[in-house]
C-alpha cells in the first residue's frame, strides 16, 4: 500500500495555470484546503458527540428518566465507536480514506436527524449508536487522511480537534438550547447541514492512499500494534484512558453536577463544564505543539492531577468558581495528555499503519470515556448520590495519573541505564 503523494500548494498552483483541466472533470481540492476539511470533520462529529450534553437535562424532564439512564446513553454511544474502531478502523487502510469518510458523514448525518425527532430514549439508544458506528469508521480514516497530507502538522491536528469539537458542541448547543426554539431539534439539524457541505468537499478530495485488497479481512477485529510502536503506546495509553475518563465524567453528569453546585437551570451552565475542560485543553495543544513529547506527558500529568484536585476541594466547599477554574487546569492536562499520547506514537508508524494504530489508540480512550461513565452513573442512583460519586471519581482520576507518571519515570528510568550501558 502507498500514500500517493501530493503536492505542495505552490506546485498545485503551478499545475492549475498549466492548462485547463479535461472537460468534465472537477478540480480536486488542493492538499491545504483538504487537511483543513479532514480536520473539520474531526470537530463536527465530536461537536455532534457532546452536543446532547446540555439537552440531556431537558430530556430527563420530558421523559423522566434518571442519572444513570443519562450514563448508559453516554456509554452506549462509547461502546458503538469501540465497536467501531475493531471493525472498521482498519478499513481506509484499504478502500482510500473517500469512501470510508463519505459513508460515515451519511451514517452522521441520520443519526442527527433520528435526534432531531426522538420521542423517547429508544430513539436516543439507536442515534447514538448510528452516531458512535458512524465516528469509529471516520475517526481513523480522517486522522490517518491528515498525516498522509502533513505529517507533522496532521500529528498536532489530530490532538487539537477533538477537544475543539467537544468543546465547540458542548457550549454552542448550549447556548442554541437556551435562547433559541425548538432545543431538541435546531441543533441537530444544523450539524446535518454542515455535514452536507462536508461531503461535498470529500467527494472534491484527491485520494491520499492507494487502495489495496484486504477490505473484508481488515473488518475481523485484531489487537495487533506494530513492534516499532509497542512501547511507546504502553506509555501512553494510561494517560489517554486517564484523561478521556475525565471528559466522559463531564460529558455525561457534569451538566448535574454543576446545577447542583450552581442551584441554576440554565443551560449554558450545563454546556459550561465540558466547554472549558475540552476548549482549555485545545488550547494547549497549540502551546505545547512545539515541546518534546515526553515533556508534554509530564505536563499533562500534573495538571490533570492538580486540576481534579482543585475540583474536589470545590465540591467540598460549594465553591463553583474553583471548581471551574480547577476544570480549567484539568483542562490542560486533558490536552496535553493526549496530545503527548498521540505524539509519542504517531510518529513511529509507516503510511499503511496509521489508521489502524490511531484507531487503537482511539479504543484507549473510548474505554477510558465510556465505562467509568456508566458506573458513575449507577453510583449516583445507587450509592451515594452525585456529589459522593464525583469525588469518589475524581479520586480515581488521580490515581490513574499517578500510576501512568509511574509508568514513565520507570521507562526513562530504563532508557537511561541503556544508554550508559
Amino acid at each position: 500500500m502507498r500514500t500517493q503523494p501530493t503536492m505542495p500548494d505552490h506546485d498545485m498552483t503551478a499545475a492549475s495555470s498549466a492548462g485547463p483541466l479535461p472537460a468534465g472533470k472537477p478540480r480536486a481540492l488542493p492538499p491545504r484546503v483538504a487537511f483543513y476539511l479532514l480536520a473539520s470533520i474531526i470537530v463536527s462529529f465530536l461537536a455532534a458527540s457532546s452536543a446532547p450534553t446540555p439537552l440531556y437535562a431537558v430530556y430527563q424532564a420530558e421523559w423522566g428518566f434518571s442519572p444513570l439512564t443519562t450514563t448508559v446513553v453516554f456509554g452506549v454511544y462509547a461502546i458503538a465507536v469501540l465497536v467501531a474502531l475493531l471493525t472498521l478502523g482498519r478499513l481506509s487502510d484499504h478502500l482510500g480514506r473517500r469512501p470510508v469518510l463519505l459513508a460515515a458523514l451519511a451514517a452522521q448525518a441520520g443519526a442527527m436527524v433520528l435526534f432531531a425527532t426522538a420521542s423517547g430514549v429508544p430513539e436516543l439508544m439507536i442515534g447514538r449508536v448510528i452516531q458512535g458506528l458512524s465516528a469509529g469508521a471516520a475517526l481513523g480514516a480522517v486522522g490517518a487522511g491528515m498525516l498522509d497530507i502533513d505529517r507533522p502538522r496532521g500529528t498536532i491536528a489530530n490532538s487539537f480537534t477533538p477537544g475543539l469539537g467537544t468543546a465547540t458542541g458542548s457550549l454552542a448547543s448550549a447556548f442554541l438550547v437556551q435562547y433559541l426554539p425548538a432545543p431538541t431539534h435546531l441543533v441537530y439539524l444544523a450539524l446535518v447541514a454542515v455535514m452536507a457541505v462536508q461531503a461535498v468537499g470529500v467527494a472534491l478530495m484527491r485520494e491520499t492512499l492507494t487502495p489495496e485488497p484486504g477490505a473484508l479481512a481488515s473488518l475481523i477485529p485484531v489487537i495487533k500494534l506494530p513492534r516499532t510502536v509497542r512501547r511507546a503506546v504502553l506509555n501512553a495509553a494510561p494517560v489517554l484512558f486517564a484523561v478521556w475518563a475525565l471528559a466522559g465524567f463531564y460529558a455525561s453528569l457534569g451538566p448535574s453536577l454543576v446545577r447542583t453546585m450552581t442551584h441554576s437551570t440554565s443551560a449554558v451552565y450545563g454546556g459550561l463544564a465540558l466547554f472549558v475542560l475540552a476548549g482549555v485543553g485545545a488550547a494547549a495543544t497549540l502551546v505545547l505543539h512545539s515541546a518534546a513529547p515526553r515533556t508534554v506527558m509530564f505536563t499533562g500529568i500534573g495538571t490533570l492531577v492538580a486540576g481534579v484536585a482543585l475540583t474536589l476541594v470545590a465540591i467540598g466547599n460549594g465553591s463553583s468558581a474553583l471548581f471551574f477554574f480547577g476544570s480549567a487546569l484539568a483542562g490542560m492536562g486533558f490536552g496535553s495528555g493526549f496530545q503527548g499520547g498521540i505524539r509519542t506514537v504517531m510518529p513511529l508508524t509507516a503510511a499503511h499503519e496509521r489508521s489502524g494504530v490511531l484507531s487503537l489508540l482511539y479504543v484507549v480512550c473510548y474505554l477510558g470515556m465510556g465505562v467509568p461513565s456508566v458506573v458513575a452513573g449507577y453510583l449516583v442512583v445507587h450509592a451515594g448520590g452525585l456529589l459522593s460519586t464525583a469525588r469518589e471519581y475524581g479520586t480515581a482520576v488521580i490515581v490513574l495519573a499517578l500510576l501512568a507518571l509511574v509508568g514513565l519515570l520507570s521507562e526513562r528510568r530504563v532508557s537511561q541505564e541503556a544508554a550508559i550501558g
